[in-house]
């Protein structure tokens, strides 16, 4: 049996170095959370850090001159031509999947490049390119979220992360992966020194990070997320995909009864997701070997856009205590913000970087 060894932390009074300190004159640091259901762009504009999105999703529609004259016109639509099709992509392509009563596609499945999707890398570069800003100088940084691999995913994730990386690279910048809930933690716990428990519930896929003093000591994933939950509603209630995720945004509450069918199967399912998340969390903590010994609680945030809906926390929080846990857990809440916290984190890793 391998030897267990623990390391006591214990935590300084004051974290070491103030964000606000590592902006040097003339660096714009970018983070991006690159997500399977969005793409989230952070970055500072003047003395506030500002953040953009797109939806990372796609849907073609038959090419002719009238539809790309009048999708011309509509400042909102981000496209490009692809032989006889016009590529949708972005925030616009809910509003036509709903139109043609279509599933809108994505470039990324279970948080990684799309291997099925023929489209998946012309699709999610012309999304960055929307987004991303070029660098004001050379070796501007920029930080990028990646997933924790999943076992027997540990290819798809090099090529993923690589692909990512030589596209920010020729771009001009100094690009550098980061993982999501390690993003999450320097995002949300800084007043903690960036100690405790990050959670990323996205669409693909959920990320969750243990980390001492910003050093992350477990990082697992699960390939079961928003995308699942849309999918698996939709199945149960026949109904696309797309519109059980429309729905479930405009303001599910999981602190209520359900009133329907399509609600009752949207209770049930975010029931399963963090039920096996808790206890993926929890067997991974319950056999770490080298896992440090601390003085005190740890923190457990939550955030991305499959922990918004309200009610979210407290179900987590009540599966969590419903049976012992590895670690002793000072409070569950969810990020200031959850649909940036992943951006946020990696444009702070950005600036820590010199």
């Amino acid at each position: 049996m391998a030897e267990n060894k623990e390391h006591l932390w214990k935590s300084p009074e004051e974290p070491a170095e103030k964000l606000e300190d590592l902006v040097k004159g003339g660096s714009h640091p970018v983070g991006i959370d690159v997500g399977t259901s969005k793409v989230v762009v952070s970055r500072r504009g003047g003395k506030e850090v500002a953040c953009a999105s797109q939806l990372n999703a796609f849907i073609p529609v038959p090419y002719s001159p009238v539809t790309e004259r009048t999708i011309q016109q509509q400042s909102d639509i981000h496209y490009y031509r692809d032989g006889g099709e016009i590529v949708i992509f972005g925030s616009a392509t809910e509003r036509f999947a709903n139109m043609f009563n279509a599933e809108a596609r994505r470039p990324m499945a279970d948080g990684l490049l799309n291997p099925k999707e023929k489209q998946a890398w012309p699709v999610l570069e012309a999304i960055l390119q929307s987004l991303v800003p070029k660098p004001r100088s050379s070796n501007e940084v920029l930080a990028f979220s990646v997933p924790a691999a999943a076992p027997g995913r540990e290819a798809a994730l090099t090529y993923h992360e690589a692909s990512l990386r030589q596209h920010f690279t020729s771009l001009g910048y100094k690009a550098m992966a980061i993982n999501e809930g390690l993003a999450v933690i320097f995002a949300e716990l800084e007043q903690h020194n960036f100690t405790g428990i990050g959670v990323s519930c996205g669409g693909g896929m959920c990320n969750a990070t243990l980390a001492f003093l910003s050093i992350p000591s477990i990082m697992v994933s699960l390939a079961k997320a928003g995308d699942f939950i849309d999918r698996s509603v939709g199945e149960a209630v026949g109904e696309h995909a797309t519109r059980v995720k429309v729905i479930k945004e405009e303001g599910l509450d999981l602190s209520k009864a359900p009133k329907d069918k399509l609600e009752k199967a949207l209770h049930i399912y975010y029931e399963d997701l963090v039920e096996t998340l808790v206890d993926t969390l929890r067997r991974a903590i319950s056999r770490a070997e080298k896992l440090p010994r601390t003085d005190r609680p740890l923190p457990i945030v939550l955030a991305g856009g499959t922990s918004r809906p309200k009610g979210f926390r407290e179900l987590f929080e009540r599966t969590l205590r419903a049976r012992p846990f590895p670690i002793e857990v000072a409070e569950v809440r969810v990020a200031s913000d959850p649909f940036t916290a992943t951006a946020r984190g990696a444009h702070i890793a950005a600036m820590f970087e010199k």
